[in-house]
């Protein structure tokens, strides 16, 4: 007897902020030096993580509509060049798309982040090899939590039936783009998330760890025979 790993749904997509590169950090730090550089002061940190998951654009328009301009220049510039020093991995996630990858999974990215940004953080973290879609913030007009990004990264996968996929994403408008899309929806708890609010928009499950979330796309293998 052999066993063989499928996945659960044959496409993954996956958020990357919070999610595949522990961007948290880089990203809080780059809205407040932009908040200082402009506009002489600092912004809460939990409202800051609360935007995580959005264009950029339009948390600056929504939050100082007078001054968002400068400082979506500002942040880009800052976030640019400070994002080799304070991007990290979670240790594991890589190791998810590999799995996924061997048991035949198509897997993707839809990120609010511009294509720059984005294929710079996957290449740092040794994400890109893995990867077979990206949709970046370029893409689409319309973003998170619109199921845009999303039914995209699906067709350039080459695949048409949401119920064959899953989005993973550490956000609620994450949860809330995929159950759009009509995909399976899994949210993580080590990104920007607050759990309880995760738990609000229903996800069709929570990983705390890659490993669970592993256990989640890739359930134990079932014996065949030889």
């Amino acid at each position: 007897m052999t066993a063989s790993v499928r996945p659960r749904w044959p496409v993954v997509i996956f958020d990357l902020d919070g999610t595949l590169a522990d961007t948290v950090d880089l990203i809080v730090e780059s809205y407040q030096h932009a908040f200082r550089t402009v506009m002489g002061r600092e912004e809460d940190p939990d409202v800051i993580r609360s935007w995580i998951g959005r264009p950029l654009s339009s948390a600056f328009r929504d939050h100082a509509p007078d001054h968002a301009d400068q400082l979506y220049a500002t942040y880009l510039s800052w976030n640019a060049d400070n994002t080799e020093r304070l991007i990290r991995s979670y240790e594991g996630a890589r190791e998810v798309l590999v799995a996924l990858n061997e048991a035949g999974a198509k897997v993707g990215v839809a990120t609010s982040k511009r294509r720059e940004s984005a294929q710079q953080a996957m290449d740092l973290l040794g994400l890109s090899p893995h990867v077979s879609a990206l949709v970046a913030l370029e893409d689409t007009e319309l973003h998170k939590p619109e199921p845009a990004p999303l039914l995209l990264a699906m067709e350039r996968l080459g695949e048409s039936h949401p119920s064959r996929a899953a989005y993973v994403g550490d956000a609620v408008v994450d949860v809330l783009a995929g159950k759009a899309a009509g995909m399976a929806t899994i949210a993580v708890t080590w990104g920007a998330g607050v759990r309880a609010n995760l738990d609000k928009v229903r996800p069709d499950g929570i990983a705390t760890t890659p490993p669970e979330l592993r256990d989640l796309l890739l359930p134990p293998a079932l014996p065949q025979s030889s």
